[in-house]
Parts: C-alpha cells; structure tokens; sequence
C-alpha cells in the first residue's frame, strides 16, 4: 500500500508558488522597493511604503487574475518547507500514508502580520485551513488525494479572485483555517504625555481629553504662533484636568490643572503684550495701552513677592536698612544658597553703615563670609566676592523656600537692583527706607498704576510690616516717593495708603491679578 501511495505521489506535480516582497531601498530613505519571485517581473521603486504595499497588494491580485485554476493534480507547495500538516511521524503508530493532506486543490494567498510579504500558492484545503491567515482565492474542479464525505468547492472565476476563506454558495464548501485570535490592545491615547485611560467616564470628558491633545499637537506645528488660541487652549485643559482628577482621585491631575491655568494667564498677557493691548483687572472689557515689563506675566510676579514675603518672615535684623540688604543679598543666592556680590552692589543701596550691617549679619550666622565685611565692600567686578545665606541652601530634605529656577534668579534680582538704584531716588538723595517701600508698592498695584487690587489702596499695617518701619513713618516716605516722581496723588488714611505710581515706573510693576 505504501509502493501505491509512493507511486501515485510521483504521478503528481509540485503546487505552483510566487512570492511579493517589500522591502527598504537604502538607509536613510522612506522608498521601498517591491521583487517577485516570478522571473518575468521587474523590480519596482515607489516612495513610500504606504504607496508600497498598495503596490504590491496589486501585484499580487494581477498574478492571482492571470493564473489558471488551481490544478487537481497538483501536491501542495508548502510540502517541501516542512509545514506542521507535512511533518513525520516517528512513534509507534508512523502514518502509511506520506502525507495528511485533503479536500480539493485551493490556491491560497498568505499575507505577512507586518505587511512586508504576500504569498500565493497551491496547496490542498486541510493544509489552507491550518495555515493560520490563510484565504483562498480559487479552488480546483477535481477532489484532492483523499475523498472528503463533502462535495468539492466549484472553481473560483479566476479573473475575479475572492480573498475569502468563507465563500459558501448552493452545493459548495470551502474549510473554514483555523487561525489563532489576534487580541489586539486599544491604541494609548495621550495628552500632555498622559495616557487617557480607555474606559474613563464618563465618555464625555475622555472625548474633550482626546480632542484638546489632538489640538495641541496640531498647534505644535503651526508656523505662526497664536497666543489667543493657546490661552483658551490651556483653559479648557485646566477644566477638563481638574474634571478628570474629581473623576480618578489622581492630586498629580490637580497639579497639572493649576499649571494650565499659570500657562493660560500666561499666554493670555503674551497676546496683549504683542498685539499691544492690556486689559484692567477693574474693567476686563476696557482697553489700556500696553505697557512693556521687565518681569513677564503674573507667575514672575508672583515669584517677586514671595520673595518679599519670605524676606519679611525671616529677616535676622530689624530695620528698613537691614530688611532691603537682606532683600537684595536673598536676590543673589536664591537659588543655590550661594552668589557673588562686588562693593558696588552694597554702597548703592542707601545704606547709612553697611559694613557694620554686614558684620551684623554674619554675626547673626545668617550670612558666611569667606573674608571680612571691609573686603567685601572693597571688592570690584573683576574679582567678586562669593557669599553664602546657609538658610536658602537647598539639601535633600530641605529643597529650599523658592520655586523659580536658576533662570529667572537673575531676572528677579536685575529687577529689584533697578528700582532701589532709581536714578531720581538717588538725585533726591532717599535713604533705605523710600527705596524699599518703592520696591514693595512696585509688587502691590494694578496694571494701570494704582496701588492696591483694583485701586482700593494698600494696608498700611501691613505696609509697615513688610517695610520694617511704624506706620507713622509712611507719610513722610511717601512724600519722598512723590518728589522723586515715583508715586502722584498720595492719599493716606487712618487704616490705608491710596494713589498712583507714575507711568516711568509702570516697566517696573508686577500688577495684582
């Protein structure tokens, strides 16, 4: 039975096979180039392998409407690769028959998962149905090697090839291939490199997350800015942030929140610095002309007061005289602990003995010295002197009072050295006090000038506190702030302090918002 079998396997001819392949043309280009395995056909370049595999997927449909029926006589092509239908038995029960095949000749297509080869062949059905992705595109009129309890499939019009191995029409069968389930992930979805979770709920909220990140990348590759446009991004994505941190209990998400708003209040004056209109904090609808700032946008100045309020929690000395040095040498090591400072930078601040307040200040341990406070004030630009405020130095259990970066550190400290070395405050020869208490009102006015939120004036207690004189004391400061055309229409009454700083100086204010 065996010599039989052999026999009427010799009778038999190979299945007919080809082969479409894509690959890359070269390094460092997207073009792609498509061989076949049959002779006739030439090598193709295309630019992409978008274009590529379309090209291809064509390729492969032209040979499949040329070819003639798949030949009954015909022994399946993936037998000589071993295929796991061909493979040997070699226990105890070895098969008598050399092969497991059955059913019609079919002339199936496989396609690789990535794309980068397509495959036709003749084989028998049992062999298509096992070979996982299997579809046949025709079948032979004749029944295979062995008899199937089936009728044999009709012949496929080959000039219409049919990717389908689930054709079934009136007294046809075609084996179904038993191909493994491909689980396939749902694809991440991110904004602000945050994974938007698949089932966040509730379906609207995820939609407004899904669409503010598609807006933003989109904004990242515009060619003009448009700070308008991105300010009401950032607040839609500070709501929809602070919606998804209520919906998953997540405080990073409430975080990210307040940054957007910061970014959209941001980007907002940008638009009103460039376009040259700034809007009042009294009138949100009312237009003023734009002023143009040393310090940009509310979170630098937010930053310069939380250095005065800082300064005015931990000042080791009492007295205006030393609370400006302590504000000006803060400036200078705020981000390290540790700056450089020349004798300039002490003597032009108004100071009645600034030796003795710096001797003062290292006896206190507050600041560290590496030679004496008469060395200090001698030094000049080319040979600074390095100066360290231990307190301000960050550690790991200990990151430091400030948030702001070494950047901004000098921006800051730039700032406050130009309004206490105003050039009319020193033509009127004002002392410590006046340039401090100019420096505190610069950080407690409205865009247009005047001092309070909304014009309604500062507190004069707490204008005292933070100026480190009596309350008393202010009428008489004032008045020096008027005559160096730093503040007009002075006002003050039992409990507040009113008026307008001067338009020279507005550069110089960092508005309440």
């Amino acid at each position: 039975m065996t010599q039989a079998a052999g026999s009427e396997l010799d009778e038999r001819v190979p299945g007919r096979r080809w082969t479409v392949r894509l690959d890359a043309a070269g390094r460092g280009s997207a073009a792609v180039r498509i061989s076949c395995s049959r002779p006739a056909c030439a090598e193709q370049r295309l630019p992409s392998a978008t274009a590529g595999r379309a090209a291809a997927v064509a390729h492969l449909k032209a040979h499949l409407r040329a070819a003639p029926a798949p030949r009954a006589e015909s022994y399946c092509a993936c037998r000589a690769e071993g295929c796991q239908t061909h493979l040997p038995d070699t226990g105890r029960h070895a098969r008598a028959e050399p092969w497991r095949c059955g059913g019609p000749v079919v002339l199936a297509v496989i396609a690789d998962r990535a794309g980068r080869w397509w495959q036709a062949m003749e084989c028998c059905s049992r062999c298509a149905a096992a070979t996982p992705g299997a579809k046949t595109a025709a079948t032979s009129q004749a029944p295979g090697p062995q008899r199937t309890d089936r009728p044999a499939p009709a012949v496929l019009d080959a000039g219409t090839p049919q990717f389908s191995d689930h054709q079934v029409a009136a007294g046809t069968w075609v084996p179904t291939p038993r191909s493994a389930p491909v689980r396939r992930r749902p694809p991440q979805v991110k904004i602000a490199q945050r994974v938007i979770p698949h089932d966040l709920r509730p379906i609207a909220l995820r939609d407004e997350l899904i669409e503010l990140g598609d807006l933003f990348r989109a904004y990242q590759q515009r060619d003009q800015p448009d700070l308008a446009f991105l300010a009401d991004l950032h607040t839609r994505k500070a709501s929809a942030f602070s919606a998804w941190a209520e919906a998953t209990g997540d405080t990073r998400l409430r975080l990210d929140a307040q940054r957007a708003e910061q970014a959209a209040t941001a980007a907002r004056f940008q638009h009103q610095q460039r376009t040259g209109l700034a809007t009042s904090s009294t009138d949100p609808d009312s237009d003023t002309a734009a002023v143009p700032r040393l310090l940009m946008g509310p979170v630098q100045w937010g930053h310069a007061r939380s250095v005065l309020a800082h300064v005015t929690d931990t000042a080791p000395l009492p007295g205006p005289e030393a609370r400006l040095l302590v504000v000006m040498l803060t400036l200078r090591t705020a981000h390290s602990g540790t700056g450089n400072l020349v004798g300039q930078d002490l003597t032009g601040l108004g100071l009645s003995e600034p030796e003795d307040l710096v001797t003062q200040l290292a006896d206190s341990g507050w600041l560290c010295l590496p030679s004496t406070p008469r060395d200090l004030l001698a030094s000049r630009p080319e040979s600074p002197t390095p100066v360290t405020v231990p307190s301000l130095v960050p550690d790991e259990d200990k990151p430091g009072p400030f948030t702001f970066g070494k950047k901004l550190r000098p921006k800051l400290s730039g700032w406050a050295q130009k309004i206490v070395s105003d050039k009319k405050l020193r033509k009127t020869k004002a002392g410590a006090a006046p340039r401090l208490l100019a420096l505190v009102l610069a950080t407690h006015s409205s865009p247009d000038g005047q001092l309070g939120l909304g014009g309604q004036g500062v507190d004069l207690d707490h204008l005292a506190s933070w100026c480190a004189v009596d309350p008393g004391e202010l009428a008489f400061l004032t008045d020096q702030l008027a005559a160096a055309d730093w503040l007009t229409e002075p006002a003050l009454t039992s409990t507040r302090l009113t008026g307008r700083l001067t338009e020279r100086v507005l550069p110089l204010t960092c508005p309440l918002t």
